[in-house]
């Protein structure tokens, strides 16, 4: 097993929620030692045979930083066979969260550059949780620092899980209500501010103006529960 092995273990005892096996699930996370060996000789076989590096079979923590953590799973998948599988965790082992703040009725939404994509979106605010910070006060922290107010009154709209393949990442979604606006947070790579009706934020999702997924949701979610309507349910 690989030298992440140990960071793994003790990972599963400090998050075990990550590494739950229901009793129905399809996938089943294997532990005994011999079966873990068994699945990481199965996927460098599975490697190999592709002409890929057979180092890539090896279960345990492949890395981690303040933000991510990245695990391969020794794992058995619905056919019987065994082999590893990789996933995204949050290092704090919290969720993030997605604000949308409404003012007077309008959708503020920031054009944010981001590094991953190496370009400029228009998107709602968000940010990474924060062990031991609930996820209300964190979507207040997260308004401050990017458009420079404290929200009114937040509004739960739920959770979503933007990628159920390779990330175990829960993120928490508000709607909040705001009064003003403050200055924004340049020093994160914002560089306007910009209010829409709601349905004009419909437009730009359709015409894919905005295609950030936290936004998208987030809209729809408030869309269909009719909190940008009047409408509510």
């Amino acid at each position: 097993m690989s030298s992440g092995w140990d960071d793994y273990l003790d990972l599963r005892k400090r998050l075990p929620e990550y590494f739950a096996d229901p009793a129905d699930a399809a996938i089943r996370i294997l532990d005994d030692a011999e079966q873990v060996t068994a699945a990481e000789h199965a996927k460098a076989g599975a490697l190999r045979a592709r002409g890929l590096p057979p180092e890539w079979s090896r279960a345990g923590v492949v890395y981690q930083d303040e933000y991510l953590t990245l695990v391969r799973d020794p794992v058995r998948f619905p056919g019987g066979g065994l082999g590893t599988y990789i996933r995204k965790l949050p290092s704090g082992g919290a969720d993030g969260v997605v604000l949308l703040p409404v003012l007077d009725g309008a959708i503020v939404l920031i054009e944010h550059f981001r590094h991953a994509t190496r370009r400029w979106h228009l998107e709602a605010p968000r940010g990474f949780g924060e062990a031991g910070v609930p996820p209300a006060e964190q979507a207040a922290r997260e308004l401050q620092e990017e458009i420079g107010v404290a929200p009114a009154r937040l509004v739960g709209l739920g959770s979503m899980h933007p990628d159920t393949g390779t990330a175990t990442d829960e993120v928490r979604l508000f709607l909040a209500e705001i009064t003003e606006l403050g200055p924004l947070g340049a020093d994160e790579g914002i560089r306007a501010v910009r209010t829409y009706p709601a349905e004009r934020v419909g437009d730009l999702i359709r015409d894919e103006v905005i295609t950030d997924s936290f936004t998208i949701v987030a809209w729809t979610r408030a869309t269909l529960r009719g909190l940008l309507t009047g409408r509510a349910r």
